[in-house]
């Protein structure tokens, strides 16, 4: 029987005192891929910063359960170590630490264990070949000087290195050649199996091309107004989403 991993009921969330999620309902089962498409401005990246617990944006109601626990209220650092991740739609610079380091020490914080540097260390060089990454990545200073293209495959690297229970891709495909998405797509089945599950949040039907998804869901202002199989995203190719944003009050 597949466990429940992220179950979201009613959710209302706002940034800046304006809503943006108007009572939102998800479920996420082990083993399971979920696609959310939806146009811009419908609340994607909203949601995937809530589910991670941004400070900067606020709960009004509803509740978030990860593996039956209430997370409603718990902080960032806490999240991740229950086994949640987000991979970043603009990731950011880390000036001064390396990615090996940096991976090292998240390695440690979330099992709680010490991280054996040589055995650590083969691990990162195996993983990066696996995503084409040159070694040399893993002595440079995280994402400083990284390409677009570089910065997604270390989002994916960081992912198969940290080995979450629940994977949140924020527009992982956007500004990567089609080389790219082949080789993040690679990343991702490599991640997945029947006890961790992924959310892939994009607007663009080209990462799908590579990955098998289970469930895909439409958001529009705030709502979940449409959710099937991957036949929907060749739906949604076809028509966009205009005819799912005039259906809403109807």
């Amino acid at each position: 029987m597949q466990k429940t991993l992220l179950k979201i009921e009613n959710l209302h969330a706002s940034v800046e005192e304006k809503e943006i999620l108007k009572g939102l309902h998800l479920e996420i089962k082990e083993g399971e891929i979920h696609v959310l498409m939806g146009p811009n401005g419908a609340g994607k990246s909203t949601l995937a910063n809530i589910i991670m617990g941004h400070p900067g944006y606020s709960v009004t109601d509803g509740h978030l359960y990860f593996e039956d626990e209430d997370i409603t209220e718990a902080k960032t650092n806490e999240r991740a170590k229950k086994g949640l991740f987000l991979s970043f739609q603009a990731p950011e610079e880390i000036p001064g630490i390396t990615m090996e380091n940096f991976l090292k020490s998240a390695r440690a914080a979330l099992t709680g264990k010490e991280v054996k540097a040589f055995p650590f260390h083969k691990e990162v060089l195996a993983k990066m070949q696996e995503l084409q990454m040159d070694e040399s990545y893993a002595k440079r200073h995280v994402n400083v000087g990284f390409s677009g293209g570089e910065r997604k495959k270390s989002e994916i690297f960081q992912m198969l290195m940290l080995d979450p229970k629940l994977a949140i891709l924020d527009e992982t495909d956007s500004g990567l050649d089609v080389d790219a998405v082949k080789t993040v797509s690679s990343g991702i089945n490599q991640f997945k199996n029947d006890q961790n599950a992924i959310l892939i949040i994009t607007h663009n039907t080209r990462i799908l091309d590579q990955l098998r998804a289970d469930y895909v869901h439409v958001l529009v202002d705030g709502k979940i107004v449409k959710t099937g199989n991957a036949d929907l995203i060749e739906q949604i190719s076809t028509t966009g989403f205009v005819s799912m944003e005039n259906s809403i009050g109807k």
